[in-house]
């Protein structure tokens, strides 16, 4: 049976991609107010922790340069993954907002460490610290941090979101489909990008309120050592907020199994169409944050027509649609493809396993 990449799909739309633009103006233009405020407070907060004496601003001043520097970077990951795919990047520039995820994770976890170091040292000999002003501008610090994380929260929740895939005619096999899976498909994902930008103003955000309390100790109770403490406390949850991107990031690029997509439904979903038998060589993985993508085989009858063959993935695609599977390639074959054999009935196959004697694979690329 041929590869067939169903020729009879309706017209796409004239960018000639199967994959829609992410929508990320909204994005964008609260990345760059956020950005400015940020900038600007972060000079404010440098200056007042070189005054005061205090670590809790200091670190939390670095924390807002990173800030600056993580909402500058996930602003130019938005612009330059807005780039058209080229026939070098067939996928366009998507992955670059994960690129840009990773890192600012990584940071993250730098200064977690900085901050410990030096917290470590001021717990031995504690430094004089002008309070009163340290508190005053922890306050504002907390103030200016809570805005920017309602910006950035409100942006989030306002449908700026990707907005993948193509749309397609439900045929009347997929009525039967459950409306729970609807409601899945339009929910809208998780940026991985925006969520390491938000994560590094909401750790800021501690920082700042650690900052305050550390000042209350010390002119209450004249606890000199609480600025140094306070310091550590925000430094494990910012190293926590860091390590879970990272991580998250990690996952994509290693082309893992996206968040929320359950393999078993997916199969299930495949198989329950009259006129598949069985699917193996399933992949799936993420592009970048909520566009998913996915490659399979379904075995059929041998006599199916090629006609036939474009209508069942038409069919198909619909039903992964609902399941947040935003770019689907789909191989149709029968039992007697060679490949069969080769790949065996596994759902999942280890392609990397799969060599033929000049140690070239079988299979396709994904």
């Amino acid at each position: 049976m041929p590869h067939d990449h169903a020729t009879n799909l309706p017209k796409l739309p004239d960018n000639k991609s199967s994959i829609a633009p992410a929508n990320t103006k909204g994005y964008q233009k609260t990345l760059l107010i956020s950005f400015i405020i940020i900038a600007g407070y972060m000079v404010v907060e440098a200056v007042g922790g070189w005054l005061t004496g205090s670590l809790a601003l200091l670190s939390d001043a670095g924390h807002m340069l990173s800030d600056a520097v993580a909402l500058g970077a996930t602003l130019l990951a938005f612009k330059i993954g807005e780039k058209a795919a080229t026939r070098q990047k067939t996928y366009g520039y998507k992955r670059f907002e994960i690129l840009v995820a990773a890192v600012n994770g990584a940071t993250l976890i730098v200064i977690a460490l900085m901050i410990v170091i030096e917290a470590v040292k001021r717990l031995n000999t504690p430094p004089e610290i002008a309070t009163q002003g340290m508190l005053i501008i922890a306050v504002i610090g907390a103030l200016v941090n809570i805005l920017v994380a309602w910006l950035m929260h409100r942006s989030s929740n306002d449908g700026h979101g990707h907005s993948h895939g193509h749309s397609h005619d439900h045929s009347h096999d997929d009525h039967n489909h459950d409306h729970s899976q609807n409601s899945k498909a339009n929910k809208k994902p998780v940026n991985l990008n925006m969520q390491s930008a938000y994560l590094h103003v909401l750790s800021d955000l501690l920082g700042s309120v650690a900052a305050i309390i550390a000042a209350l100790l010390m002119m209450a109770f004249g606890w000199v050592w609480a600025d140094a403490a306070a310091s550590v406390i925000v430094a494990v949850l910012i190293l926590f907020s860091g390590y879970r991107v990272v991580r998250d990031a990690s996952h994509i690029l290693m082309e893992g199994t996206p968040k929320g997509i359950n393999i078993q439904e997916i199969e299930t979903a495949l198989l329950s169409h009259p006129n598949v038998n069985s699917v193996h060589d399933l992949h799936i993985w993420s592009i970048t944050s909520g566009l998913n993508a996915l490659s399979c085989h379904v075995v059929v009858d041998g006599d199916m027509s090629i006609h036939d063959a474009s209508a069942l993935i038409r069919e198909l695609e619909a039903r992964l649609q609902i399941l947040s599977i935003g770019h689907a390639t789909i191989q149709v074959e029968s039992a007697q493809h060679s490949q069969s054999a080769a790949c065996s009935d596994d759902l999942v196959c280890d392609i990397t396993s799969r060599q033929t004697e000049d140690g070239s694979h079988i299979g396709h690329s994904h």
